[in-house]
């Protein structure tokens, strides 16, 4: 079984990005993975790469369809060569109402537009780093033009490894299929993951001959801490938001339905339609929360996630919390390490 790797946050902030990912690598994290809201996130990454040399830098996620293949294969591969071939590209989908209201951009199949997101990619990295003629022809996709002017060249480092992240069974079988990694969406359950994700993994890379052990799964997990009964109640307010959210959007109602809580996704959107965020929370029971997130103390929650994820993913970050400082999110990597007789397993990128 491999080692569960743990993974750290970095957040865009022109004066901050570098000295703190040196400080989180100088900690034993093992990645780094930023994320897009309201900042470009291979910009993050950009500010971050010099400062560090081991730690893996990690896009948890770029919105792919609101780029074209050919802006994110130059970026990531401006960055694969910024970071000496450290780069974990993290595709994302997005939902349809930002595609096409937020980034007025087209949407449509996006399991299969995805896969072919990623292939587009492939061709385009081949035509420059073996000097292949570049010809893509997709249903959604089309590059068919490199001049010499344009072409940067071979990389060094050779193209990123590209994750994707999904929830639902469809593109979580195209995570299997075209890429490097899965990202798994924070509103998940080891019950979801166990009966659905994994399998859903595994017939994605049966059909493109692969095994699990080609590729990574990654979990961004929410976790309730606290030192006492009291204190986590009051974390677990945000979290039941949190939950509550990501509940409410259709294309994560699998999740629900496993566990027999089908009825509460169609009161949670109406309620989101209505912008009654606080009653939201309030329909999250114990249950939810206690499937959803690992729930204790901060000393015991390195135990609490590797009970529930060893062996079913490899790389584990505590997702972004207004109640998880600093000090508590470096001490639960320090406890999933130790529990596992290491400090930090160095990323060993191709030499050039």
């Amino acid at each position: 079984m491999r080692a569960v790797l743990v993974d750290g946050a970095i957040a865009f902030d022109a004066r901050d990005v570098a000295p703190r990912a040196a400080a989180l690598e100088a900690d034993g994290f093992d990645g780094l993975w930023s994320a897009e809201t309201g900042h470009d996130p291979l910009v993050t990454l950009a500010l971050a790469a010099p400062a560090t040399s081991r730690v893996a830098l990690g896009t948890a996620i770029v919105v792919a369809f609101g780029r074209s293949p050919l802006i994110t294969a130059t970026m990531a591969n401006d960055l694969q060569l910024l970071s000496s071939g450290r780069l974990l590209l993290g595709l994302g989908s997005q939902i349809r109402p930002h595609i096409e209201k937020r980034y007025s951009m087209p949407w449509s199949h996006p399991a299969a537009r995805m896969r072919e997101y990623v292939l587009a990619m492939r061709a385009i990295w081949s035509s420059w780093h073996e000097g292949t003629r570049l010809s893509f022809r997709g249903e959604f996709y089309r590059h068919t033009l490199m001049t010499p002017f344009f072409n940067p060249g071979p990389n060094p480092y050779g193209s990123p490894k590209v994750f994707v992240a999904a929830v639902g069974e469809r593109m979580t079988e195209v995570a299997g299929e075209v890429a490097d990694g899965l990202l798994v969406h924070p509103f998940t359950t080891e019950r979801y993951l166990r009966e659905v994700t994994l399998p859903a993994l595994e017939r994605g890379l049966a059909a493109s001959g692969r095994r699990r052990d080609d590729v990574q799964v990654a979990l961004s997990g929410m976790v309730v801490a606290g030192e006492d009964e009291g204190v986590r109640r009051h974390h677990a307010l945000e979290i039941r938001r949190q939950i509550a959210f990501y509940a409410s959007t259709p294309a994560y109602r699998g999740v629900l339905d496993l566990h027999g809580w089908a009825d509460l996704q169609p009161r949670l959107n109406d309620l989101s339609r209505r912008g009654r965020w606080e009653e939201m929370g309030q329909l999250i029971d114990d249950d939810v929360l206690d499937a959803v997130a690992v729930v204790g103390p901060v000393e015991t929650l390195g135990r609490g996630v590797l009970e529930r994820f060893a062996g079913v993913v490899d790389r584990y970050s505590a997702y972004p919390s207004a109640h998880l400082g600093p000090a508590d999110v470096d001490r639960i990597r320090a406890q999933i390490q130790g529990a596992q007789g290491r400090a930090g397993a160095p990323l060993t990128p191709r030499a050039p």
